[in-house]
Formats: structure tokens, sequence, C-alpha cells
């Protein structure tokens, strides 16, 4: 059978020689660095967070007012905590937010906020919380 020779220049230069090890290693070891980096940002962003808030009932008082009520979690139960809520007015936008101290306390926090509102209120929320809790809400 006869070998057949291909076009040069058509299809570029022959495969070079096997890759050195080292280059290799050093491949090795920046593509695993990469992937435990990858690994750590998607934990921090994803994983189990460290506050859990809920909205357990919200109740429209009048046209600038609104009661919310939130059910919080935390895997630090010791710790102050601050929530900030929310109300939303019919178009959607935001009428109204506020940050609510949640103090220390064993198992599954419940507070309760009126929310004042610059529009006509038509529903209330949890926007979220944080262990971050500001001086002036501090009770210290």
């Amino acid at each position: 059978m006869a070998q057949r020779t291909l076009p040069e220049g058509r299809y570029g230069s022959r495969a070079r020689g096997p890759v050195s090890p080292v280059l290799r290693w050093a491949l090795l070891v920046v593509a695993l660095v990469v992937g435990g980096v990858v690994a750590w940002i998607g934990y921090q962003n994803l994983g189990t967070q460290p506050i859990e808030s809920e909205q357990a009932a919200f109740e429209v008082l009048d046209d600038s007012s609104v009661e919310i009520t939130v059910e919080v979690a935390r895997d630090r139960p010791e710790r102050p905590a601050v929530c900030i809520v929310r109300a939303r007015s019919e178009d959607g936008d935001e009428a109204g937010r506020r940050e609510v101290l949640v103090p220390p306390a064993e198992g599954t926090s419940r507070v309760t906020t009126v929310l004042r509102t610059s529009k006509p209120p038509v529903t209330g929320e949890v926007f979220g919380c944080s262990y971050q809790v500001p001086a002036y809400l501090s009770t210290r």
C-alpha cells in the first residue's frame, strides 16, 4: 500500500515532541490551585448561611404602614443580628425599608415590626439578615 503525502503548508507543521515532565507537573499544579479556589468561592457563596430568615407574616395596617413578622434561625444564637425588612407598593417599587434588631435568643427568634411607607403597601418582606449590627441598633 502506498503512503499518501499531504500538501505542504495546508495542515500546519507536524506535531511537536512530547511535553516535558516539568511543564506537565506545573500545569497540573496550576489546574489544582484554580480548581481549589473555584470550589472555595462556591462554598462561600452557596454553602449554608450563618443566618436564615423567613417572612412569617405581614399585615397591611393602612395606606402608610405594614406590620411584618420575621423568623430568624442562626448558627450562633448568642450573638445579636440585624434584619432588613421592606415593603413594596402595587407597582413593585420599594415603599419603605427598615433595619430591625434581633436580640440573642436560643432557637428560632420571631421579631415583629411596623414599617412606615411612602406609598400604599401591598406586601412586606425580609430582605436579608447579618451579624453586623449597626451601632445605633446595638444594646451595648
